[in-house]
């Protein structure tokens, strides 16, 4: 008998912070003692083998034939009933005293009602992630069905984990008991935390032609709801004043086509250098090459409930972070202390916080240096991920 088996959405080979974070939870619980077992639902895709071991992690993979959708209301309803026949074949060789389940609510819904305590593991709004690509819009009839069911799930499971407060004030508002919440929050691993050496750093900005630059960074995935535009709009205000400076965007997206066609319309292919895709062994001195780091997430239900993770990133590279004042970033940044707020929208004080920075780089330094103290001290994994262990003993216990 196993001691927990995870049911993921999908998981490593996929390099996304979904997977990353299901990935360090995992190795940490393994560490800590726990036999795990894992199964991700068939939004993996097609695999390779039926079982893919990652470092300590044995990923079990629900099989799907070739061409099968797992898109749309009969696509979601196939995931479920998939995920399902999955778990249930599992316990019956390999019974779990835990099933903990992660988002989406599909693997939720597929975890209910085998006999087992279910932990659910909600790290954003399924529904206002969908109004915030444009797939539905708020009050739609998919919106109110991904939150009813969301919701659902919740109730139902023995105890809930949220990334943040915003969502564990959102399941609170929707009538979910606030005493079996947890708040288990994005961490870092101990390689984040490693300072890359100086002709690493030397060599990311000679491939970039940054050297001699004040440069500005924006890494991560391009969404509407990050703002990247609005950032891309603010450098020439930040031109005028450091006419040195350049913005390197790294990562990739459903924007990219947009972006780079802003870019061609304010002329500032120059200025603007798109990294693409950086490798994960190279992401720490690409945040060490930057000056600054802009995180211009927009306002909206979603980016006020839940908070991101390339924040922590730069603040374990010593890199200064500049962030939006939307709710999710007033979690991880305390104006003046950890790093830096702007007004949410407003890409002119956007770039007056960033010439500020820029210009007197040595009036930071201190926030730098308590920013780094903050992650270190409280976004470890071998910290955060403590924080599971009450939640599996009492469900053990109980």
């Amino acid at each position: 008998m196993s001691d927990v088996l995870h049911v993921l959405d999908h998981s490593l080979p996929e390099h996304d912070g979904y997977a990353f974070r299901s990935h360090s939870i995992l190795t940490q619980l393994i560490r800590a003692g726990w036999d795990i077992d894992v199964i991700t639902g068939p939004k993996q895709g097609l695999a390779p083998s039926e079982e893919s071991r990652i470092d300590s992690v044995n990923y079990i993979r629900t099989p799907i034939g070739a061409g099968v959708s797992t898109s749309g209301v009969f696509g979601q309803l196939r995931t479920i009933n998939l995920t399902r026949k999955k778990i249930e074949s599992h316990l019956q060789h390999q019974p779990a005293k835990i099933i903990h389940s992660h988002s989406p609510c599909l693997n939720g819904l597929a975890a209910l009602g085998h006999g087992v305590p279910v932990v659910y593991e909600m790290r954003s709004s399924w529904e206002d992630a969908s109004v915030s690509v444009g797939t539905t819009q708020e009050g739609s009839m998919r919106y109110r069905l991904s939150k009813m069911f969301e919701t659902y799930v919740a109730n139902r499971a023995d105890a809930v984990v949220v990334i943040c407060d915003g969502l564990k004030a959102e399941l609170t508002r929707r009538g979910v008991s606030e005493d079996k919440i947890t708040v288990v929050p994005n961490a870092l691993s101990e390689h984040m935390f490693k300072k890359p050496d100086a002709d690493k750093v030397a060599e990311v900005r000679k491939r970039y032609s940054l050297t001699g630059c004040k440069v500005v960074g924006f890494f991560g995935s391009f969404f509407e709801w990050e703002g990247i535009d609005g950032l891309i709009k603010a450098l020439p205000a930040v031109l005028e004043i450091v006419p040195n400076a350049r913005l390197l965007i790294a990562g990739g997206g459903r924007q990219e086509t947009a972006l780079h066609s802003l870019v061609a319309k304010l002329g500032l292919e120059d200025e603007i250098v798109f990294a693409g895709r950086v490798a994960h062994e190279e992401i720490s001195a690409c945040y060490v090459a930057a000056d600054v780091m802009a995180y211009p997430r927009i306002s909206d239900r979603l980016t006020d409930m839940v908070t991101p993770l390339k924040p922590l990133e730069a603040m374990a590279q010593s890199t200064v972070v500049v962030a939006s004042d939307v709710g999710g970033h007033r979690e991880l940044v305390v104006d003046g202390d950890t790093g830096i707020l702007f007004e949410s929208g407003n890409y002119e004080d956007l770039a007056r916080k960033l010439v500020d920075v820029l210009c007197h780089p040595e009036e930071i330094h201190d926030i730098t240096v308590r920013a780094l103290d903050f992650v270190q001290r409280e976004k470890r994994w071998s910290t955060v991920v403590k924080r599971y262990l009450p939640v599996y003993e009492q469900l053990v216990d109980g």
